[in-house]
């Protein structure tokens, strides 16, 4: 895969699609090997985003792997520390991402089990639609190593904000697009939709970085069941470098399968239909409300 690649780093849990809590971090010890791990987001544009806390890990690790959006992120990365490794040389045309992403697991812990202090580096959150950090932590805790997640901003936090969006007013709904289609999900049009990763919907295999039209219009012909085919869909892309603005599209949800669109680029469907008031639930509110009064 040509360095650079901005587009998925998720393998979606299609084959365990349930909630499973990560493990608690463990106390420290003696007994605790000095190897430990911290996995961190550089956030979305470069040089804006890394926090003082995840610049202190970077500085203080003895290796740093890198998963970044550009080039120059890593060479600005480089800059902070002398030992940074690139995983994107990992990504293959043909080869399955999840097996990528299993290999950037095996090298993290290889270094944590040699004893090293490792940061791992990756371009917005390090827990949203990033199978590697997660997996690489909750391993290194159940083998008795210090690890942590780093939190940074991510892609979501950007569209709310150049997108002008409060999630709390009519509420927001995020899915994986694929998982749409793989799932019986609902679909709530009173608020916001965000699908994420829709230039490759539909693809089980997780060997391709993305399908094409007839993909994209078995997800408007899902979507068609809740919107009409002339809503507004908006095509968003964060900025990652300084130098960069934000790129959003609107087109009618007909259009969608003839949009081209990358691994960077997000869909988002306003609300369809206005919140409907639960009257039954009012009720019993407002009598709870006179109960109160006069107790």
């Amino acid at each position: 895969m040509p360095h650079g690649f901005r587009g998925p780093r998720h393998a979606p849990d299609r084959e365990v699609p349930y909630h499973r809590p990560m493990s608690t971090p463990p106390s420290a010890s003696n007994s605790t090997p000095r190897g430990n791990l911290a996995c961190v987001g550089l956030g979305m544009t470069l040089g804006s985003h890394l926090t003082p806390l995840a610049r202190s890990h970077i500085e203080q690790a003895d290796v740093v792997f890198a998963a970044l959006a550009h080039g120059a992120a890593e060479m600005w990365l480089q800059r902070m520390h002398p030992d940074v490794r690139s995983l994107q040389p990992y990504y293959r045309e043909g080869k399955s991402r999840l097996k990528t992403y299993r290999e950037w697991v095996d090298l993290m812990m290889t270094e944590v089990r040699a004893g090293k202090r490792v940061c791992a580096v990756f371009y917005g959150h390090p827990c949203i639609f990033a199978w590697s950090p997660r997996t690489a932590v909750e391993m290194a805790r159940a083998e008795g190593f210090e690890a942590h997640l780093e939190p940074g901003i991510s892609a979501e936090d950007c569209l709310y904000a150049d997108l002008g969006i409060d999630p709390g007013r009519f509420g927001c709904q995020h899915l994986e697009a694929s998982q749409l289609l793989f799932y019986e999900r609902r679909i709530d049009p009173t608020g916001y939709l965000v699908l994420w990763q829709v230039a490759l919907v539909g693809d089980w295999s997780l060997t391709r970085f993305e399908t094409g039209p007839a993909y994209r219009q078995v997800l408007v012909d899902v979507l068609s069941a809740d919107y009409p085919l002339d809503h507004e869909v908006i095509v968003y892309r964060a900025p990652t470098l300084p130098i960069e603005k934000p790129r959003v599209r609107r087109l009618a949800l007909r259009d969608l399968p003839a949009a081209t669109l990358t691994g960077e680029d997000t869909v988002v469907l306003p609300p369809a239909t206005p919140l409907q008031p639960n009257l039954a639930v009012r009720k019993r509110l407002e009598a709870l409300d006179k109960e109160q009064a006069f107790a």
